[in-house]
């Protein structure tokens, strides 16, 4: 392997460009914080959104943090310093990407539902560009944070193995910290969004007939809230991890392979992507105002994987000498694409898995539910196929083994800055509509809404889709550097107690899932008992008495931070118990099986999560009797049962995958013997 000999000061070229891409973000944010906030019903509305949003963030990250203290001891004396600081850098790095998340988000709601008023254009301007911000923060502070933490480890130590040994074993504590907080905002977030969310459905729309965001209904505000804490804090950590974890897995894969320069390459990738998806992102707008907005950005995504494919090629002849290593990376580019096509055939509107599912409404809840479940099993085998093909070309198609596995996951996730900008624009856009109805917005302003509301929930199932595929494709790369922590040549998955580790590993994403479900199905009742008490006092339907917005956001908020400890509890310790009880070889198997169940569960519930809810969207849209009809009332029961789907269970199974995998590597190396990261 051929490769150009960079010189040390080349360590700092990633930070200069995190740092360029992050100041981005700030220039872009103050000029969407100059636009007006509309009248002073809207900020209010805003302001109560903002504040519960807060309060929910600052208890999450008290609790996060005294897990987190709780976890550096045994690394510091297991690990050692450098490991301890790393992982508390990770942490930071991920808490500081969701809180950004949602500070962008709920300072943006009011201002895009004003914005509505003039076109659809300024309508989507403001969600998508403050979604802009969040992918500059994110993709920024994620690169930032790795090549810090590797220039630094790596300028500690002269000769160059020791020192990309210590910049190895810094990253792997890097990736832990960023998973663990990632792990529980993720949680924690689709606990609290899905309670408020089912509560405020079940009593408002099916007992009372109202609308989604009626200001007489007292979860709408927690709601909202909700949708920041859930898909704006959670989501931007959730990606975060994902992309800084296929970052360092090919750090450590190349490094093996090209030295320096191997470990270099992917940092220089993903900087030179991020400015490049930040520029195409300006670019997006509608054509006329009837056009559908997910098209301008299916343009402005297109536009920035051509001219990314363009920097690849450069880049990879030019650092790596190597065409191999251009066509992991485009062939990660193509998947993408791929996955957003079919995420967006079983979610839109405009397919017919959807329009399926809302005529299947007509019949009842059941026939509905039935529809619904169908069309997300149908959408796991599209997934898990997508994956297995990238994994296939990546180890074969270039002759780069796991290496090039890796490449194509840094491939998908270089697109992070317009993915994370589709992604937040999706919840804003949501808590915009509710902000419209709430303060009475004129029609034409909300039938913009509606439909960007809309659009949101294809958006938001197509990053959940790309992320839980990426997170595939990453646990795989990351799944290689195992057997070099472990010291094993294979796994024989015919051996009882690999086999054994296999059906335990498979069964984790289920309890997983069974666990934040019940979580979820436990704060709703809470909430929808809440919300029928306050509807007892007739004043509140008559809309002469304000509703006590804050008791549901408490609610919600104590029941999503009582219910992190367990499922933290058992990605942690199952793969420490897996090791040191059956060996190492069945560690490697229940890795296997988690990394499998987890692809095809998680696509399964977030697919079919997004179909109901945009199933129950095209019914009210005026198909099939509209609001208000049996087959409405049929397709909100569907939602209901999708919600903690597709915001709950099927995407924390995204950051869970990979702290098992880490854990797993920590063990494997503990056990072994062996020096973690070295390369």
């Amino acid at each position: 392997m051929v490769a150009v000999d960079v010189p040390t000061v080349a360590l700092y070229v990633p930070i200069i460009l995190a740092i360029i891409g992050i100041a981005y973000g700030a220039r872009l944010a103050m000029s969407i914080f100059r636009r007006d906030e509309g009248s002073e019903k809207m900020k209010e509305i805003s302001l109560a959104i903002r504040e519960g949003s807060d309060a929910y963030l600052k208890r999450q990250f008290m609790t996060v943090g005294i897990f987190a203290i709780i976890l550096l001891m045994p690394i510091y004396f297991v690990l050692g310093e450098s490991v301890a600081i790393a992982f508390l850098v990770g942490a930071a790095c991920s808490g500081l990407a969701g809180y950004f998340g949602m500070y962008i988000a709920v300072r943006s709601n009011a201002r895009a539902a004003k914005a509505s008023l003039s076109s659809m254009q300024e309508a989507l301007a403001v969600p998508f560009q403050a979604g802009a911000v969040n992918g500059a923060l994110v993709s920024g502070l994620g690169l930032l944070g790795v090549a810090a933490v590797f220039a630094g480890a790596y300028m500690l130590f002269g000769e160059e193995n020791a020192a990309l040994g210590e910049a190895g074993r810094a990253l792997i504590g890097f990736a832990f910290g960023a998973n663990v907080l990632a792990l529980f905002m993720r949680v924690g977030g689709g606990i609290f969004t899905k309670a408020a969310d089912v509560g405020a459905d079940l009593v408002g729309k099916v007992e009372k007939g109202i609308p989604e965001d009626d200001p007489r209904n007292p979860a709408t505000i927690a709601d909202n809230v909700g949708d920041n804490v859930g898909d704006c804090a959670g989501m931007g950590a959730d990606v975060f991890e994902s992309y800084t974890v296929t970052i360092i897995a090919t750090m450590l894969l190349g490094a093996a392979m090209y030295g320096l320069t191997g470990a270099l390459f992917p940092l220089l990738v993903a900087g030179g992507a991020m400015l490049i998806g930040l520029w195409a992102s300006a670019g997006v707008k509608v054509k006329r105002e009837s056009e559908y907005p997910f098209d301008a950005m299916r343009r402005g995504f297109t536009t920035s994987t051509i001219v990314a494919a363009l920097f690849f090629a450069a880049i990879s002849i030019f650092v790596l000498d190597s065409w191999g290593a251009f066509g992991a990376l485009v062939a990660g580019l193509v998947v993408t694409q791929i996955i957003m096509q079919i995420t967006d055939y079983y979610t839109s509107t405009k397919q017919k898995p959807v329009r399926e599912i809302a005529a299947a409404a007509k019949s009842g809840a059941g026939t509905n539910l039935i529809a619904g479940l169908a069309v997300g099993m149908e959408s796991a085998v599209a997934g898990v196929l997508i994956v297995a093909a990238a994994i296939l070309v990546g180890y074969f198609g270039f002759g780069l083994g796991y290496f090039g596995i890796a490449l194509v996951g840094l491939g998908m996730l270089s697109t992070t800055a317009m993915i994370m900008a589709m992604d937040t624009f999706g919840p804003i856009s949501d808590n915009a509509n509710g902000i419209g109805e709430m303060s009475g917005l004129a029609s034409a302003g909300r039938k913009r809404m509606d439909k960007l509301d809309a659009v949101g929930n294809t958006t938001k199932a197509v990053t959940k889709g790309f992320a839980i595929s990426s997170a595939a494709v990453a646990a795989v790369a990351l799944f290689s550097t195992y057997f070099e922590s472990s010291g094993l040549e294979s796994i024989n998955v015919a051996a009882p107690l690999v086999f054994i580790g296999l059906l335990i590993g498979g069964a984790v994403p289920f309890i997983f899932s069974s666990l934040t479900m019940k979580a979820v199905g436990r704060a709703a009742n809470l909430v929808v008992e809440e919300v029928r008490r306050q509807f007892k006092d007739p004043r509140i339907m008559k809309g002469t008495k304000r509703p006590d917005y804050a008791a549901c956001v408490d609610i919600s908020t104590k029941a999503a931070i009582n219910s992190l400890a367990i499922p933290g509890a058992i990605v942690i310790l199952v793969p420490i118990l897996i090791g040191y009880l059956l060996g190492l070889e069945s560690l490697g198997g229940f890795l296997a099986g988690a990394i499998m169940a987890s692809q095809l569960m998680a696509v399964f519930q977030a697919n079919a999560g997004g179909a109901w809810d945009n199933a129950k969207k095209y019914i009210e849209s005026g198909h099939f009797g509209g609001k208000g009809s049996d087959a409405h009332k049929a397709a909100v029961v569907g939602d209901t049962v999708g919600d903690p789907f597709k915001d709950t269970s099927g995407p924390a199974l995204n950051p869970m995958i990979k702290v098992l995998n880490i854990v797993s590597l920590l063990v494997a190396a503990a056990i072994a013997g062996k020096q973690l990261g070295a390369i």
